[in-house]
């Protein structure tokens, strides 16, 4: 068991890039975005929306707080979480890095969920900072389910499902 967990799975490209550096970018952008709204919530201040309104009642509501602490805080804790995962899979290759981050990322994704609903039919007001943070988080998951759907597994496998184009040859071994 503890080879599955370590072991490396060189993974597919995607336009010639390693996806774990796709990740990595969508990881920065959601914790740029989770530090601007944690810093200000922090500072006892609103974030700023613009002409759209919805943030200050958002941030101000009940529900912008867990346990005393902004919502905003969990999610630069969840960020560094998956940026981490993302740099590590790309630097090393190990399978299990990538099945942590879609794991976590699927957390958070339900999260985010629940946290949409109860800005629409709770709160009555949208954050468009608090939903920007969740349609990067939605697309954190949907590429590491991709990327999981597509890659080899770590017994030499191919994903479920997968048949080699015409002009690239077989690469896996069957079980043994």
């Amino acid at each position: 068991m503890t080879g599955r967990l370590t072991a490396r799975v060189p993974a597919r490209r995607i336009f010639g890039i390693h996806p774990g550096l796709i990740l990595a970018v969508l990881d920065i952008i959601g914790l740029l975005i989770a530090t601007y709204l944690a810093t200000v919530e922090l500072q006892g201040g609103v974030p700023v929306c613009g002409p759209l309104k919805g943030c200050e009642t958002v941030a101000t509501s009940e529900y912008n707080r867990i346990g005393g602490i902004p919502v905003a805080v969990y999610g630069v804790g969840l960020s560094l979480m998956l940026l981490s995962l993302a740099l590590a899979w790309w630097r090393t290759d190990i399978y299990t890095l990538l099945l942590a981050h879609y794991g976590l990322s699927l957390v958070g994704v339900l999260f985010e969920i629940y946290f949409l609903y109860l800005q629409i039919f709770v709160i009555g007001a949208i954050c468009v900072w608090c939903t920007s943070y969740g349609l990067s988080l939605i697309a954190r998951f949907l590429i590491a389910l991709v990327v999981w759907a597509r890659q080899p597994r770590p017994d030499g496998r191919a994903p479920d499902g997968y048949v080699a184009p015409e002009h690239e040859p077989p690469r896996f071994e069957p079980a043994e």
